[in-house]
């Protein structure tokens, strides 16, 4: 739930020319635009560890979607994960081998002003390593999904997908 004064960031992460790697970028277009009015600022990157502390700086909430792969998941799937969660589910590289959830501490640490809470979305996908722009059609299936779990997150019931 949104109170007065609280900065929320939605902050979709990936590639969008590495297929399903995309996903993050397509769930963040889909929200532009409809949060125009809304404490709530949509920005994309292809970043990881501490070059997304940045990024997080003087926001109270931050939602992070991102593509993710399991061992037993099914492509598509739409997943709300808390950092810690996203770490170990991951199998993605990370940048000097610093994850999400390290970085986030070592910025507490640090005394920077980085949101209190970051919840993220995690779409299943199959390919994160073929150049191209399209998704898998399992994993296309995912962004409506994705984009009405956010929706109700931010309490927008009104903004339908």
């Amino acid at each position: 739930m949104r109170g007065a004064g609280m900065k929320t960031l939605v902050l979709g992460l990936g590639n969008p020319i590495l297929s399903d790697d995309g996903v993050g970028f397509r769930i963040a277009r889909g929200l532009k635009g409809r949060l125009a009015d809304r404490e709530v600022t949509v920005a994309e990157a292809s970043l990881a560890g501490f070059d997304l502390l940045d990024l997080l700086i003087g926001y109270n909430r931050a939602i992070i979607i991102d593509a993710i792969q399991t061992d037993e998941g099914k492509p598509g799937s739409v997943y709300r994960l808390s950092l810690d969660e996203f770490d170990a589910a991951s199998h993605a590289p990370f940048c000097h081998g610093v994850n999400l959830t390290t970085a986030i501490r070592l910025g507490r640490q640090l005394g920077l002003n980085l949101p209190s809470r970051i919840d993220i979305f995690a779409v299943e996908a199959i390919d994160v390593s073929t150049f191209g722009e399209d998704l898998s059609p399992e994993v296309e299936m995912g962004v409506p999904v994705c984009l009405g779990m956010i929706a109700r997150e931010l309490d927008l019931s009104s903004i339908s997908f």
